[in-house]
């Protein structure tokens, strides 16, 4: 679970930080949907669902990260302390969890997913020549012309 709740707050959190550089404090004021969706419009939905499921301590806590990502829209560590109270959110928060996933758009298919898992392992996502792993061994080169 912990997994995917990262993995939603990672994809979240560019629309998060457009929300707030795009409408500071007021990112948290719900308005009507427009035709066309920026990124900004996104995150700010996302804010205002999170606000609406939260309890008065939540609310707070998550009007206080807003402010400071707002008063300091270059700085990692606000952006970052944004993202926890929406992370916190959504562990307390199925519903949200659905909301926030429903707002995200569609990741495209990106082709091939290569993984590496334990000692000396090689990943490739496509051709990369010669790759060796492994003890003892030695790469042959071709001389340069």
């Amino acid at each position: 679970m912990s997994t995917e709740i990262a993995e939603l707050v990672g994809r979240a959190g560019p629309y998060l930080t457009a929300a707030v550089a795009a409408y500071g404090t007021g990112a948290l004021t719900p308005v009507e949907r427009t035709a066309v969706e920026t990124t900004a419009d996104i995150g700010r939905r996302m804010l205002t669902a999170a606000w609406r499921l939260r309890d008065e301590r939540g609310r707070a806590e998550l009007g206080a990260a807003v402010a400071d990502a707002a008063a300091e829209p270059d700085d990692e560590d606000a952006s970052a302390a944004l993202r926890q109270q929406i992370k916190r959110a959504l562990r307390e928060d199925e519903e949200l969890r659905r909301e926030l996933t429903a707002l995200l758009p569609r990741q495209e298919s990106r082709g091939v997913t290569v993984t590496a898992s334990g000692p000396r392992s090689i990943a490739a996502g496509g051709n990369i020549g010669v790759a060796i792993t492994g003890d003892g061994h030695t790469a042959h080169t071709a001389p340069e012309r």
